[in-house]
């Protein structure tokens, strides 16, 4: 079993010399986004260029129809608010990078046999997080380690982020924690789409991580994903197992990592974020159906919110595209995920797999996000890599470290 172990992780079951290039920048991508340099966008693009060069033909499918209007509009909505901000242009130009990167890489991995291509994932996602967790412990190490044992407020979490000692992944808390959440969970569930195996060292791995992250998105989305995970493809014996440990953790889970006593504190991330969604409610007919604006967001926020931290969004993916582009905007961008699930049912796996791949993604999604990051960006493109690897046959799944 070592050995085995051994060779699925450090030894290719091909020659290195068989990769093809395109698969190196796919593996690039996902490192240039937890980079310090935002070099991102180049990188994107080339990997774009490459995933072009191998197709031979550009089919079009109906989501990539709807995510081409959403692109669109705000193009649209841009041109007509454009009021000199630099921020709105590199907002514009990460959307724009972030969805012909996930045209081009999805119609890729559907044409192809990802094979050698999701053991390289597989290896760049561990050295990914290795990076992560050396961070993270420089991070509390500079602290002495005071925050270890929890935080009591969002507040007092961020304080660990220390910018002078970040030099991987992310500075925000927020963000940081949800794409440990955004990555991870397609790391855990790689054995499971390879050898119909849960592997118990992957989930507590990434929920080690996100715990250091001192951030409540990667927790919550992970105990969701982790939750249907060994619900849907394990025994009974295992789901009676899974709900007397959820029981047992879960006055843990609501008082250190939740933090559910400051929940609607004016200092507290989830606080923000009901005062962000009860300004958008209460002052819904000074939105205009045809949506405020591209980036309009914060101009609301300040006007109408109790009070006001500096978001580019409302935090919810679906409020903030209602807001800044309308009916037009929330109905392509509902579309486009809509169709892109029901492409991703044609790739054969069962629809309880593709539950548990789409739940964890719109939980984060209904609290954080404008909708054109490339966290969502690289979370649907290793979906589909994950999805276009075999079949989940009805053989039972086995668990082990």
């Amino acid at each position: 079993m070592k050995d085995k172990a051994t060779h699925s992780l450090i030894r290719p079951p091909f020659a290195w010399s068989d990769l093809r290039p395109s698969e190196v920048m796919f593996c690039l991508c996902l490192f240039s986004i937890f980079l310090p340099v935002k070099a991102y966008p180049i990188i994107l693009i080339i990997s774009a260029f490459f995933f072009y060069r191998e197709l031979e033909r550009l089919p079009v499918q109906t989501w990539q129809v709807w995510l081409g209007i959403y692109s669109l509009y705000a193009v649209l909505s841009f041109l007509f608010f454009y009021d000199g901000e630099v921020a709105m242009v590199i907002n514009l130009v990460k959307l724009l990078i972030n969805f012909a990167f996930l045209y081009f890489a999805v119609t890729w991995l559907q044409s192809r046999d990802n094979t050698h291509l999701l053991w390289i994932v597989n290896l760049s996602l561990l050295l990914i997080f290795l990076l992560v967790f050396i961070q993270l412990i420089v991070y509390h190490q500079a602290i002495d380690f005071r925050l270890l044992y929890g935080s009591s407020s969002s507040g007092q979490a961020s304080s660990l982020y220390n910018k002078s000692l970040y030099f991987w992944g992310l500075d925000d808390k927020n963000m940081f924690g949800a794409r440990i959440a955004m990555l991870g969970f397609p790391f855990v569930l790689i054995p499971l789409v390879r050898e119909r195996k849960i592997s118990w060292w992957r989930i507590c791995f990434i929920f080690l991580l996100a715990y250091l992250s001192l951030s409540r998105t990667p927790i919550v989305a992970l105990l969701i994903g982790v939750f249907l995970l060994i619900w849907l493809f394990t025994s009974t014996r295992w789901r009676i197992i899974l709900v007397f440990f959820m029981v047992l953790v879960l006055p843990f889970v609501l008082d250190k990592l939740v933090r559910v006593d400051n929940l609607t504190a004016s200092n507290d991330g989830m606080g923000i974020r009901l005062v962000y969604w009860k300004a958008f409610f209460n002052n819904f007919q000074e939105i205009s159906p045809l949506g405020n604006g591209f980036m309009q967001a914060p101009a609301f926020l300040r006007e109408y919110a109790d009070f006001y931290r500096g978001e580019p969004h409302i935090h919810n993916t679906f409020l903030t595209s209602y807001l800044e582009l309308g009916v037009v905007g929330l109905t392509a961008f509902i579309l486009f995920l809509a169709f892109f699930y029901r492409n991703c049912l044609e790739l054969g796996r069962p629809q309880k797999f593709w539950w548990m791949v789409f739940i964890p993604l719109l939980s984060i999604m209904m609290i954080l996000y404008s909708g054109y990051d490339n966290d969502i960006v690289m979370y649907l493109s290793l979906a589909t890599l994950l999805g276009s690897i075999g079949g989940l046959e009805d053989k039972t799944t086995r668990m082990g470290i």
